[in-house]
């Protein structure tokens, strides 16, 4: 019941604070994205703001302060039913293992009316952004202010940091809070680099890094889900990655971790094969002559070699694997790319 008010509070509250809200705000708002916001920053970068502040407001949705939001709510809420419920579900406090804490402070996530609320608070610091004339980019609590120079960009860390500490009562991490060139920036999940004087996307290293522990994680050869699972759950998160970080020229990285997935599939599959009379039987079918084919059902080498072995990698090349509905990285990427 509680969650159906705040949806409806939600739907109501959110047609009037859209016209409120700043062109640079991307998080939690109708026909806005994720590849919205980075497009906007590579506009910035692409104009000369190459130097950037990544803003970092420690636990912002643990630390909202109530009376601030309040305060800034009845600026454009009248009705003070409507301030006393949304005030009634920030204090409700929350069950932690069996036991009820109070919340002091805070919206709770995963309410449907915290995202509203959370882009309320900071559409604060968007306005103040905006007063002083800086070029910036803020999804959700994660905001990246564009400057033309490193001391500029020392200037507006202090100043905003200020601003939020005293003014929104928020806590900004100094230390996570950094100053650099954007080319070794971290932003929702990318990272950007210059090329002819414009902007381009690719693929932080840390995306990357976690996207292989995820694949080698589907593919361990432990798990024992079979060939059909082990395709679903391969396709459907790739598919997500995918569409996800489309906007990256990332094709070389793919060719290499499209090599790397393959030889551990190959690996995932040698080790199903397990008995010498299977291995034998599946490689004549797959077209290894049989005298080779017995010798390779009787090899003793470990799973991990043997997928990268000649013998192998013919009988499952990269085409059989695809016919078979594995997923290839590069090939979807081309796709995405032609649409």
């Amino acid at each position: 019941m509680d969650r159906l008010i705040q949806q409806a509070i939600s739907q109501i509250l959110s047609p009037i604070y859209e016209r409120q809200f700043s062109d640079n705000s991307f998080g939690f708002r109708p026909h806005r994205s994720c590849h919205k916001a980075l497009k906007r920053a590579q506009e910035y970068i692409t104009q000369g703001y190459t130097y950037c502040v990544s803003l970092d407001l420690e636990r912002f949705f643990d630390t909202v302060n109530h009376a601030m939001l309040i305060r800034i709510l009845s600026h454009t809420i009248r009705d003070g039913r409507v301030i006393s419920l949304i005030h009634k579900y920030l204090t409700a406090g929350v069950m932690v293992r069996r036991s009820y804490e109070e919340s002091v402070e805070g919206v709770p996530q995963g309410g449907p009316l915290s995202p509203l609320l959370a882009n309320i608070m900071l559409n604060e610091l968007d306005n103040e952004l905006t007063r002083r004339g800086h070029k910036f980019v803020r999804y959700a609590d994660d905001c990246m202010i564009l400057v033309r120079s490193k001391r500029a960009a020392e200037r507006v860390r202090e100043t905003i940091s200020t601003f939020i500490e005293s003014r929104l009562h928020l806590k900004v991490n100094r230390e996570k809070t950094e100053v650099a060139y954007v080319g070794g920036v971290k932003y929702l999940g990318y990272s950007f680099y210059m090329m002819n004087g414009k902007c381009g996307l690719r693929l932080h290293p840390q995306s990357v890094a976690k996207m292989k522990v995820k694949l080698k994680e589907l593919t361990s050869r432990s798990n024992g889900w079979g060939y059909a699972k082990l395709k679903d759950k391969l396709n459907q998160f790739i598919n997500g990655w995918m569409n996800y970080f489309k906007l990256a020229d990332m094709r070389n990285i793919l060719q290499t971790t499209d090599k790397w997935l393959r030889h551990r599939i190959r690996s995932y599959v040698w080790k199903s094969w397990k008995k010498v009379g299977a291995r034998f039987k599946n490689l004549v079918r797959c077209g290894i002559d049989r005298w080779r084919a017995w010798q390779w059902a009787n090899t003793r080498g470990g799973y991990w070699n043997t997928a990268g072995s000649p013998i192998l990698c013919r009988a499952m090349n990269n085409e059989r694997l695809k016919l078979q509905g594995y997923p290839c990285l590069v090939d979807l990427y081309v796709k995405l790319h032609q649409h």
